[in-house]
Parts: C-alpha cells; sequence; structure tokens
C-alpha cells in the first residue's frame, strides 16, 4: 500500500466505503483541500489510490499528503459528474488545476436552417441559429449522448462541407448510423420525423418514445422475432440511462439542506450547501450526544449552535431530513438573526426532495463509515473489556440472532467482529430444518450446534465472547451446545430487552454466573453490544427474505408487496428486463405511471437487499 500520512488509516476507511456512486474530497493534515474526485465506484476508485504499484508520479505525491478523505454519495454516477465539476470550480485544488481545466458546460446543438439538420457537440458561444440542449457534465456525456442518438434515430453529424460533397453514402451510412440523407436516401419528411424524435428525447418528452418501443418489443416477441425484441429492449434500457433525472444542477434557488442519523454510539450531521440551484459543496460532522435525544431534538439544537452562535450564512431556506417541533421558533430566531424570512421545511417535493435524499443518505453513510473507524472499535472493546471484567481485551465477537415469518423460512445469523469491526467474510447464514416452526430455542441450538461443530474441527475460530439476543432462555441453549462440544473457553453474553423495552437500555446476562449487567446509555462497550446485536439482526432478516422468497418460487419482483402483476408488466415495459431495472435509481423507478414514490423505494430496497 501507497505511503499516506501517518494520521490517515487508508485501511480502515476503505473497509467501510460505500460501493456507490459519488464524490471524493482529499485533506491535508492542515484541513486543506488536495483533490476533488467522482466515482461510479467509491469504493473501488478510492481503493485505487491505495495500491502497492503503478501509480504515477503525481499521484503518489498527491496520497502521501492525505490526511482525510470526505465522500459525498449521490444517486447516480450523472449526479457526481455534475457535483465534481461545480467542486472544482467553486474550490480550484491545486491537484485537480494541473489535471483539468475550467471549460464551460457543454451541449448538444441542433440546426435549424437545413433540409437535413445535423445534430453536433458544441462548447463555448452558443449564437447559431438553432436549438442547444444541456447543460451536459462532461463532453464524454454529449458524446455518449450523440452516439446514441446516431444508434436510435440514425441522425446526421457530419459537417456541412461534408454533408454536401457527397456521392455515395459514408460508412457511418454502412453501420447503420445514418439514414443516407447526403445522397437523397431518405426524404426530407421521413427525416424531420427522426429528428422530431430526436428532438423529443433531448427534452425529456420520451414517454411516447418509450411507450412505442416498448409496444415494438412485445410484438416482436409475440411474433418470435427475439433478436429485434432484445434491439428494442436494449434501446429502451439505454433510453432510460441517459434521460436519468439528476439533482445536482437545478434551475435557481438556494438552500441549506441537512440530514442526520443517529445509532448507539454516534450521530451524524450532513449539510449540503445549495446555491443557484446547484449543490457547491458539503460538510459533516459528529456532535456528542445522549441517548435521550431524537434525531429531530439534534437537528434543532444543530440549527440553533449552527446559524444562531455566529455571523455564518443564512440562506432564505433550510431543509431538514426530521419534522422540527420548535419549527416556528427557530424560523423567528432566524429571522431576526439574518433580517430577512428563512424557511424551515421538512415536506418538500420535487428537486428539493432530491436534495433532502441525498443529504439523509451522506449523513447514514457518514456515520457508519465513523462507527467502524478502527480507534473508535478498539476504544469499545476496551470499554467491554471493563465492563465485563475480563482479564484481557477480547479479540473477537460473534452475535447470533434468529428470524422468521410466523416460522416460516426460518435463517439464523452469525455475524463476526473483530477490533476493526465487521467481519463481513467470517459472516454466516444457517437455514433452519426439522424444527416446528417458531421454536426459536430449538433454531438457536441447531445453528450453535452447527457452527461450533464446524469450529471444533478446525473450519474457523472460537470467538472470545460469544452474544445472544435474547434472554435466559436463548442462553441456556448457547451454554448447552458448548457443554456438549466441550468449549469452555468462550465467555457466553445474552442481550435482553430492560424491563421498559427501550433501545438503549438493554441488559447483559452473563452465562457463567447468570449475573445481569446494566450499562449506562452512552457507554461506548453497549454501543458496541447494540452495533454487533443490531448487525445480526439485519444480516438474518436478509436471509430469511431471500429464502422465503426461493420457497415460493416467486421472482424478486413478485416478492415485493403492492406490486401485481400489472404493475411488474409496466415496470418490464419501461425498463426492458430487470437488469435494467437493478441499475435504475429510486427515480427512475418512480417515473412509472402507476408506481408512487413511496412503493419505489420498497422496489429499490428489495432489488439491493445489501445496501
Amino acid at each position: 500500500m501507497s505511503e499516506v500520512s501517518a494520521g490517515f488509516d487508508a485501511r480502515a476507511f476503505l473497509a467501510r466505503l460505500t460501493s456507490r456512486p459519488g464524490v471524493y474530497q482529499m485533506y491535508d493534515a492542515a484541513g486543506e483541500l488536495l483533490y476533488i474526485g467522482k466515482a461510479k465506484n467509491l469504493k473501488n476508485r478510492v481503493g485505487s489510490y491505495f495500491r502497492s504499484s503503478g501509480l504515477s508520479i503525481k499521484t503518489q505525491a498527491l496520497v502521501a499528503k492525505i490526511a482525510d478523505i470526505q465522500v459525498t454519495v449521490t444517486n447516480s454516477e450523472t449526479e457526481a459528474l455534475l457535483l465534481e465539476q461545480n467542486l472544482i470550480k467553486a474550490h480550484r485544488p491545486p491537484y485537480n488545476i494541473l489535471l483539468r481545466d475550467d471549460k464551460s458546460y457543454p451541449y448538444i446543438f441542433v440546426s435549424d436552417k437545413d433540409q437535413y439538420p445535423a445534430v453536433r457537440f458544441n462548447r463555448g458561444a452558443r449564437n447559431k441559429g438553432g436549438r442547444y440542449f444541456g447543460p451536459f457534465p462532461s463532453g464524454g456525456a454529449v458524446r455518449e449522448s450523440l452516439n446514441l442518438l446516431q444508434k436510435l434515430f440514425r441522425i446526421r453529424q457530419c459537417e456541412d462541407s461534408f454533408f454536401k460533397n457527397r456521392s455515395r453514402p459514408c460508412l457511418q451510412y454502412q453501420i447503420n448510423r445514418c439514414s443516407g440523407p447526403c445522397v437523397g436516401l431518405i426524404s426530407p419528411e421521413a427525416y424531420q420525423q427522426d429528428l422530431r424524435h430526436a428532438t423529443m428525447f433531448l427534452e425529456g418528452k420520451n414517454k411516447a418514445i418509450l411507450a412505442e418501443l416498448a409496444e415494438s418489443m412485445e410484438q416482436a416477441s409475440m411474433a418470435l422475432e427475439f433478436e429485434q425484441a432484445a434491439t428494442y429492449r436494449d434501446q429502451i434500457s439505454s433510453l432510460q440511462q441517459v434521460q436519468e433525472q439528476q439533482y445536482v444542477t437545478g434551475m435557481s434557488g438556494d438552500a441549506d439542506v441537512i440530514g442526520v442519523a443517529l445509532q448507539p454510539g454516534g450521530v451524524s450531521v450532513h449539510m449540503l450547501y445549495v446555491r443557484g440551484g446547484r449543490i457547491i459543496g458539503s460538510k459533516v460532522f459528529h456532535p456528542r450526544v445522549s441517548v435521550e435525544d431524537s434525531e429531530a431534538d439534534i437537528l434543532s439544537a444543530f440549527l440553533a449552535q449552527w446559524y444562531l452562535g455566529s455571523q455564518r450564512e443564512i440562506p432564505n431556506l433550510v431543509i431538514t431530513s426530521f419534522e422540527l417541533a420548535d419549527r416556528a421558533a427557530l424560523e423567528e430566531a432566524l429571522m431576526e438573526r439574518r433580517g430577512r424570512k428563512v424557511a424551515l421545511q421538512h415536506s418538500v417535493r420535487g428537486e428539493r426532495a432530491g436534495w433532502q435524499r441525498l443529504a439523509q443518505t451522506n449523513a447514514e453513510q457518514q456515520l457508519a463509515s465513523y462507527l467502524a473507524n478502527k480507534q473508535n472499535v478498539y476504544n469499545r472493546f476496551l470499554a467491554l473489556q471493563e465492563a465485563l471484567e475480563l482479564e484481557s481485551l477480547p479479540q473477537r465477537l460473534e452475535c447470533f440472532d434468529i428470524s422468521h415469518s410466523s416460522g416460516e423460512a426460518t435463517v439464523a445469523s452469525c455475524v463476526v467482529f473483530d477490533r476493526n469491526g465487521p467481519l463481513k467474510s467470517d459472516y454466516r447464514r444457517f437455514n433452519i430444518e426439522g424444527i416446528t416452526g417458531g421454536d426459536d430455542y430449538a433454531a438457536m441450538h441447531q445453528a450453535l450446534e452447527r457452527r461450533y461443530t464446524r469450529i471444533k474441527k478446525g473450519e474457523g475460530k472460537l470467538p472470545d465472547i460469544l452474544l445472544i439476543d435474547g434472554g435466559k432462555g436463548q442462553v441456556s441453549q448457547a451454554l448447552e451446545v458448548l457443554e456438549q462440544l466441550q468449549i469452555d473457553e468462550v465467555l457466553v453474553v445474552g442481550v435482553a430487552k430492560g424491563p421498559s423495552r427501550r433501545a438503549g437500555l438493554e441488559v447483559l446476562l452473563l452465562g457463567d454466573s447468570g449475573t445481569e449487567v446494566t450499562l449506562a446509555g452512552d457507554s461506548p462497550a453497549l454501543h458496541l453490544v447494540q452495533h454487533i446485536r443490531d448487525e445480526s439482526h439485519r444480516f438474518a432478516i436478509t436471509g430469511h427474505r431471500a429464502r422465503r422468497g426461493k420457497a415460493r418460487k416467486q421472482s424478486t419482483l413478485e416478492g415485493i408487496p403492492g406490486v401485481g402483476p400489472k404493475r411488474r408488466r409496466e415496470l418490464l415495459r419501461h425498463f426492458g428486463g430487470l437488469q435494467a431495472m437493478q441499475s435504475a435509481s429510486i427515480e427512475e423507478i418512480a417515473k412509472v405511471s402507476t408506481i408512487s414514490r413511496t412503493l419505489a423505494e420498497q422496489i429499490y430496497a428489495a432489488l439491493h437487499p445489501e445496501s
């Protein structure tokens, strides 16, 4: 791994970095911004900077200065491209200026003077007679769009001098990328129809085009013309990708957009700065809170301290991810501080809702990275050692949980944490068979027996602490299995709900003595236990849903509540296939006429169970 500043733990950072698209910002030890980049897959792209070989001299110099990396997750690669360009223009980091120019946004130009108008790339002044479509995030995005227009509508892109001096069709006609207007192989009327479709597509009025392609795909399929049907399917998929909705660049508006994520042991507040309809930057905070605080309480306290305790700029709109009980009072205070009206909004629509979701997504991602930080995890292990009065620091924890639906498709999960956090390569699931449906004790006994029989045979490592999500009954099952297998070096700890059954007030049951240990709500040891317990619960539910869907012989779509035959048909018509649907964002799914925003979120979650 390349040499990095001593204060930055690249391995721990990459272990929890998301694979979603987004923008990353690299800082030095003084907090100065070094470089801004975008990625289709943040984990892969950022990880490439820390490989052991193959880096250029400039990149090695950059990596040697890195002390911190902040990421902003986006809904798509297109949004990442736009946000990256906005940030580079605003901050002009030194390593970007060496590699990038500061050109204006590119456009697609359609002339209106010719009998057979051309569609071309345009950057710079827009003073020619015709129509301009854009802006696009990059020159590459324009060229990709022009390439697609050639494939779909066969509109010419050649220069006028070339077009007027042809005596036979060029290569573009031979490879079916042009209809040959230069030599009259298409009538002006037919060409104008193709151009109209291309213009509608560039305007975003493509529902009629998509419906026509979907109908043609079905007709070709019914006629057993499967190759042609596949061509229509690919056209539909391409149209969806190019017309992907964007939230990074809009038309107008200034706002601060604030998301908050709260988990045992930490909180993350993520702020997006929107100026002139464009996201120009972001900032993350990790304030200290008590276990009783809710997301809305945290936002209220944050807003008061951030805006009222300093001379910071206050925009006319502040969007929050949770509704605030003291919204009216905060609005009045902000208005008095600013001297003009300030609106605090939670319920927003359209582009503003996109900003809101983006801020919340980033808050959740930043919190996951913060909780997985190596130093935080190590301190939690130390706190757990002290709370349980252990002689040595535990090295490995395992936690088991059971999931089923009224006894159907029972699955047990085993998740593993070491002192670097979750060790996902060692996670295991167990499909439980041969028990009475709903018998959680028998399910736990079977899972533990299978797990530790294998370990006894040398197929894995024993944990220092075995955590069981449950009370005395579940703990007794673990003690019985370990006794049968003659394993006596593992401490069994039950994680039971306290008398009030509220999160943050769990009771630990020590299996060897039966002692109950109650930890303070802000205890790092309790946060570690809650983290691994919640992860085991998530992992068990994911496995159960997958098993239940397979047992019922349902497709991914058929397992989603509210998605019946009609909606499945509309989805497949709209996207041309399940693969294209899996690549779509929530906003793209919601474009289907019969799919609401809420249902689109459910469909997206079902198609991405591990996200």
